[in-house]
């Protein structure tokens, strides 16, 4: 997800095969100002060697323009997302009225997983688009390499796994549909390995690079055993402390980076993610794709069965235990009450579960109520932690400052409602979990799947500040140098815009 390892400039594992350093990348506003009429793509250094042999004038004009191929790109994508709709309310259609519910059901629960982590690959490279407009240095912060994604390439990712996802959802459908059960039940085996193959492969292809640096952040939050680091801990759970990369590789031991506690923050908004995609691993183990046998609910891959809060509370754990370490490493107590944020996460899970293994009285007199109580406070004291401390209001929209001039920045920068949405917004989607207290909506895969779509959204817009943050604190010391007047006026329009 985030970009790349470092890696010497003649490494043999960059980002894909054949691959070469760019030397410049056209921004989107650059685009628009016609930056690519002469139909020039970013120049590669392998191109600028003297003496190359130069492009003949009929080659170039037979060059179509970009802004025609992007639409093209378009036209084919909406084609083809029509075809899929067409084919799958079709083949719906064909099924029974008593079996269409629970077939939706069982298809939503093997490809939704997938289907909110392309979610979140486009998010991420709007997340980067922004930074790169409002100059915010993101590979300093996560200590990436110059080959790193860009943007373009997050989104070139996810628009495949746009792609693929559906398609294979399709074929499922219609495959159960027109009788071929076996066929049906191959589909989500087949995507599953193939997406598991794509990322753990072992040869320079597929961004090598970034795949290994995001299997060796996920290594180290599934595995936090490095060796402590009491003198010099990199960045610590509420971000207060910083200590320089470079310093870090001196010492030669990994303490826990900005890296490691960012990804395992994504990791708990998509714990939904990770319960669904355990039990449709369980049913692929079990063979029963595109069976009934999973409709008993304590089954052992039920809706009931006990793995499933274990799934859930996991990326809490790993995120405490990260905080629980770096006061080993720092002595910082802010770290502790991270953790105890992140504590107050295991009753909600567990006594939620437990409606399900206990009498219906028994339920509604008490673990409800403490139900109710555990939630409402890791909603408000999460709420409270994000706004206080992982933003840190003094420099709220920052990020929102392009370089260059844009639509989105003259929107967005100094405007007093950026703050209230975001607060509000943020407020709102962390209390989403009342939809439970719903009967109706707490079984509904629709519901379901668009609360989990929220929750990510949510951490979408945190990221945006929680980066905006971490980079004014590293500046610091560089603004500390400017006048008092000019970081006066600089606060001032953000508090009062135009």
């Amino acid at each position: 997800m985030f970009g790349g390892v470092n890696v010497p400039a003649n490494s043999p594992h960059l980002r894909k095969s054949g691959s070469r350093p760019v030397v410049y990348d056209l921004d989107e506003h650059e685009v628009e100002n016609g930056g690519e009429e002469g139909l020039l793509h970013p120049v590669e250094a392998g191109d600028s060697k003297v003496g190359a042999t130069p492009v003949s004038a009929s080659a170039v004009a037979m060059m179509p323009s970009p802004i025609l191929l992007r639409r093209f790109k378009v036209l084919l994508f909406l084609i083809w997302g029509l075809i899929c709709c067409k084919i799958g309310w079709d083949s719906v259609m064909r099924m029974s009225a008593d079996k269409r519910d629970l077939f939706l059901y069982e298809a939503f629960l093997y490809f939704n997983p997938l289907l909110l982590a392309a979610l979140m690959v486009w998010l991420w490279g709007i997340n980067l688009w922004f930074f790169a407009q409002g100059g915010v240095n993101y590979a300093k912060i996560f200590d990436l390499d110059q080959n790193h994604l860009t943007h373009r390439e997050i989104w070139k990712c996810a628009t495949w796994m746009t792609i693929i996802v559906p398609t294979s959802m399709t074929a499922y459908i219609y495959l159960y549909s027109h009788g071929e059960v076996s066929y049906a039940a191959s589909q989500p085996v087949l995507l599953y390995a193939a997406a598991v193959m794509v990322l753990i492969f072992p040869f320079d292809i597929f961004y090598f690079s970034s795949r290994y640096y995001f299997l060796k952040t996920l290594w180290r939050i599934l595995f936090p055993l490095q060796a402590s680091l009491p003198l010099f801990g990199c960045i610590v759970c509420d971000a207060h402390i910083h200590v320089p990369n470079e310093v870090r590789r001196k010492v030669g031991k990994t303490a826990i980076s900005f890296a490691d506690f960012f990804l395992a923050d994504i990791l708990t908004s998509m714990a939904k993610v990770f319960s669904d995609l355990e039990r449709s691993v369980c049913r692929m183990v079990h063979r029963q794709v595109a069976t009934i046998a999973w409709l008993e609910a304590d089954s052992v891959c039920g809706s009931h069965s006990v793995a499933i809060p274990l799934v859930l509370v996991l990326p809490y754990l790993f995120r405490l235990n990260q905080c629980l370490r770096q006061y080993k490493d720092t002595g910082e107590k802010t770290s502790l009450l991270n953790a105890l944020k992140y504590s107050t996460a295991v009753p909600v899970i567990f006594l939620s579960a437990l409606k399900y293994h206990v009498f219906p009285d028994r339920w509604t007199n008490f673990y409800r109520p403490l139900w109710l109580l555990s939630g409402v406070v890791n909603s408000s004291y999460s709420f409270y932690w994000d706004v206080s401390r992982d933003w840190d209001l003094s420099g709220f929209t920052r990020i929102f400052k392009f370089n260059k001039p844009h639509l989105f920045s003259q929107m967005l920068y100094g405007r007093r409602w950026v703050y209230l949405w975001v607060i509000g917004s943020n407020l709102v989607l962390r209390c989403t979990w009342t939809y439970k207290l719903s009967a109706h909506l707490r079984h509904n895969y629709l519901t379901v799947f668009a609360i989990a779509a929220l929750e990510i959204f949510r951490r979408f817009q945190w990221i945006f500040f929680r980066v905006e943050n971490e980079w004014n604190k590293m500046n610091s010391k560089s603004h500390s140098h400017l006048p008092v007047k000019e970081i006066s006026n600089d606060e001032e329009k953000l508090l009062h815009p135009r």
